[in-house]
């Protein structure tokens, strides 16, 4: 969720308001705020499903009440939401057996009240078995670059001079009078704002400091994310051309090929992408359409999965690299087409293709890069899913040398170990990379520059850009691109690690977090460029253990980040919200985040009357 959604305030709700509304809205709203366990998450589920027995229309209208009623969201944001959601939603309650695994993981994953259940064993097979190989050393030949850049979110209707400040989600747009530009106290700029996602001079302004500052860039990875965050009244068309205008945008402007992955807003609704095996007329095969035709003046004639599943794996030519790009929608907790009443272990059949594709690859001695949205280490991955992924990474781990994600808006990284309950340099297999974002709504707007060796791939530096919409400029000349910082300037010193050909491998990053441990001086300017430097407050004592120990964790069950019920405690203990890696700037509104904000309101109010 971006940082600027502000759902109202405690509420009060008269009892005369319960009569004059229906049957439904006020047998949900009044299970809602009850649950502050597992068990009235499943009672509420029960309620739920017997509104979407009666139809998606009464499911809806159920759904849109209780959020208006509850002054959740102004009423056209919940009746937009009802109306996107509401069907994929009631699809899911209608398969799901009351109580069942699927229901608790549900009631954990979008209504954080159920302890997370545990991972249901699921060995992935392989063809071959693990070679005795490791990581290649570095060559010491003339370095390669390419950028990495994530999450645009470029907002078609953004207008300059509209309220920079209003009541919905997402701002800087004439939703009424009194926002259009003129009628308002906080005018947005011409190049963005942090309530709102990036107009299209932001975007284009980005692309240019990408031909600037990386004119020997070989190649961009984009980890996905194209349309605005305004997802209660986004439309399938406005998709279509936001996706096909940022492809077009880019190959216009930039000089270098670009190797996209799908991002979870790339639907409409958003977060929506059933599997092949899910019987419903709702389907996602023109994402990928649109998506395979966008990538394919970059791309091999051996790349045909895109059309298909939304996945690729490509050659780059002139080099012994393979892109493998996964579709890491499958494994989204937000996906709600995941809730079937016996979930997949392997949906669309995309981990034993990724098998495939890294075995062809080990078996030639060729160099891979995972990219995917969704980081598999973040809460927002099922955890089931993340384990099977992190299986075969730990499997191919001498294949591939880097793993590249998006989603969080924010920069960091997660390692892969052989052993998570020994974490140790020398257990470390594997770094994914997560890029900040373009959309300034958790940061200035960034992308990176990647510098690595050119017949291994390893990473030898990593170096961020940044714009600050603080710049005096900024809105007068435009977005002032500044080289933020080097991963290895600012890093290495503290691990012996300064030649340029030397590579930053797992050891290092874990290495590195035990610096974070030691010196918290260090810890804290990471923690500050994270976002940038925007908005930046102290993490200290749960916050820093939580941030290190999510740093650690590529697999989602080691992330240490708590079920809502828990984590609320501990805030109002300690006064603070927690800094978790969760993704939360990436959901939006949804049908879910309205539900559980209502129930979460209820919680915390009854914690404060208790102190």
């Amino acid at each position: 969720m971006i940082p600027s959604f502000r759902l109202a305030a405690a509420f009060c709700l008269p009892l005369l308001a319960l009569t004059q509304t229906s049957p439904q809205t006020s047998a949900l709203l009044k299970k809602l705020e009850g649950i502050e366990s597992c068990a009235g998450c499943e009672t509420l589920l029960v309620q739920l499903k017997g509104t979407a027995l009666l139809g998606d229309t009464a499911f809806i209208d159920a759904v849109a009440g209780v959020c208006k009623l509850a002054r959740a969201e102004d009423s056209d944001v919940c009746e937009g939401i009802a109306e996107a959601e509401g069907p994929v939603l009631a699809h899911a309650l209608r398969a799901m057996s009351l109580p069942s695994h699927t229901s608790q993981l549900f009631c954990t994953a979008v209504l954080g009240r159920c302890d997370i259940p545990n991972v249901r064993p699921y060995n992935v097979t392989f063809p071959k078995p693990e070679p005795e190989a490791t990581r290649p050393p570095p060559s010491g030949k003339k370095p390669l670059q390419f950028v990495h850049f994530s999450d645009i979110h470029v907002d078609h209707k953004y207008e300059t001079g509209s309220n920079s400040n209003c009541s919905k989600p997402l701002c800087c747009r004439s939703y009424t009078p009194e926002d259009a530009p003129g009628n308002n106290s906080y005018p947005a700029g011409p190049n963005g704002d942090h309530m709102c996602d990036s107009p299209r001079s932001l975007e284009e302004s980005m692309y240019h400091a990408i031909e600037a500052f990386a004119p020997n860039a070989s190649f961009a990875l984009f980890t996905g994310d194209i349309p605005d965050h305004a997802v209660w009244s986004i439309e399938k068309e406005d998709v279509k051309y936001s996706l096909r205008n940022a492809y077009d945008t880019m190959a216009s402007i930039l000089t270098i090929p670009v190797y996209g992955t799908v991002g979870n807003h790339e639907a409409a609704p958003t977060n929506s992408f059933p599997s092949h095996a899910t019987v419903d007329p709702i389907s996602s095969q023109w994402v990928y359409s649109i998506l395979s035709k966008a990538w394919r003046k970059w791309l091999n004639n051996d790349s045909i999965t895109a059309s298909d599943y939304g996945a690729y794996a490509h050659h780059v030519p002139g080099t012994n690299l393979k892109v493998i790009s996964v579709n890491t929608n499958l494994w989204y907790k937000l996906n709600l087409w995941v809730y079937e009443d016996t979930m997949q272990f392997d949906p669309n059949s995309q981990l034993a293709w990724l098998v495939s594709e890294l075995q062809a690859s080990e078996d030639v001695g060729e160099r891979v890069y995972i990219l995917g949205h969704m980081p598999p280490g973040v809460d927002d991955a099922l955890r089931d899913s993340s384990n099977y992924f992190n299986q075969i990474v730990n499997r191919y781990d001498a294949t591939i040398a880097a793993m590249w994600w998006g989603h969080t808006h924010k920069d960091h990284f997660e390692i892969t170990y052989d052993d998570y309950e020994n974490q140790r340099a020398e257990g470390a297999r594997m770094v994914g990379f997560v890029a900040p974002s373009l959309t300034p709504t958790s940061g200035s707007p960034a992308f990176q520059v990647i510098t690595v060796d050119p017949e291994t791939f390893g990473v030898l530096d990593i170096e961020t850009y940044a714009a600050s919409l603080e710049h005096p400029e900024y809105q007068k000349s435009g977005p002032v691109w500044e080289r933020q910082y080097s991963t290895k300037e600012s890093y290495g010193p503290y691990l012996g690690v300064s030649g340029n050909g030397e590579e930053l491998t797992p050891a290092f990053w874990h290495n590195l977090t035990e610096v974070f441990e030691r010196d918290d001086e260090v810890f804290q300017a990471y923690f500050a460029r994270k976002t940038r430097g925007w908005n930046v407050s102290p993490c200290v004592d749960e916050c820093k253990k939580d941030e290190i120990c999510q740093l650690r964790a590529a697999e989602a069950q080691y992330n240490c980040i708590k079920p809502a019920p828990r984590r609320f405690v501990m805030e109002m203990e300690s006064g603070s919200r927690e800094k978790q890696n969760d993704g939360e700037d990436c959901h939006g509104v949804s049908t879910g985040s309205i539900l559980k904000e209502i129930a979460d309101r209820h919680v915390k109010r009854g914690y404060k009357q208790d102190l």
